[in-house]
């Protein structure tokens, strides 16, 4: 009797299984993949060599079906998936800050390391390096943050200023090996 309350946990672990493989996740990982760092750093560190601009990510976000679930023009769509052009410039306070990642990321290389890693959706991670900086560049350019006709690449890109510059909670600098930060310095004043 006891083996049978066990049958319902064990077809939801095969099919949590299944599921994990299909995504290709649920595996050890190998020592090239422990030795990558894919972190991007706010300063542009480990930025891959690549550039693009705006008119070059304007054709990609029709081409890699961008405007599918973000709108035409960036400017939102049917699906659940925000805009990506604020809707009202820099000078009008916390409207802009809410115009999605192109403008809400404190500095542009969290908006470019997002798009690499989770888009397209469904086929995520599969842009290429130019293609992901073209496409950053495109909407830097939309929300006004970047001229049209500038070039990103790995030098560039972590100069860009955003325009919610400091106005953004900052947590103190932690170090590798030091305690973890107290959760009573992270709350957000009232």
């Amino acid at each position: 009797m006891a083996s049978l309350k066990l049958v319902p946990v064990f077809v939801v672990l095969l099919a949590g299984s299944a599921f994990a493989q299909s995504y290709g996740i649920g595996h050890a990982a190998s020592q090239a993949e422990l030795a990558q760092d894919i972190t991007i750093s706010p300063t542009g560190a480990n930025l891959p060599v690549g550039h693009g601009n705006a008119a070059e990510g304007k054709v990609l976000y029709v081409e890699k079906g961008c405007e599918g679930c973000h709108g035409e023009n960036a400017a939102g769509g049917a699906t659940a998936a925000p805009g990506l052009v604020a809707k009202k410039g820099p000078t009008e306070g916390d409207a802009w800050a809410r115009g999605g990642i192109a403008v809400r990321s404190p500095v542009a290389t969290i908006l470019w390391d997002f798009i690499h890693r989770g888009m397209p959706l469904g086929n995520e991670g599969t842009l290429a390096p130019n293609e992901v900086y073209a496409l950053t560049a495109y909407l830097l350019a939309a929300n006004k943050i970047i001229p049209e006709n500038q070039t990103l690449d790995q030098n560039n890109l972590a100069k860009v200023k955003m325009p919610i510059g400091d106005d953004w909670k900052r947590a103190p600098d932690w170090k590798p090996n030091s305690p973890r930060i107290p959760a009573s310095l992270l709350k957000m004043p009232k």
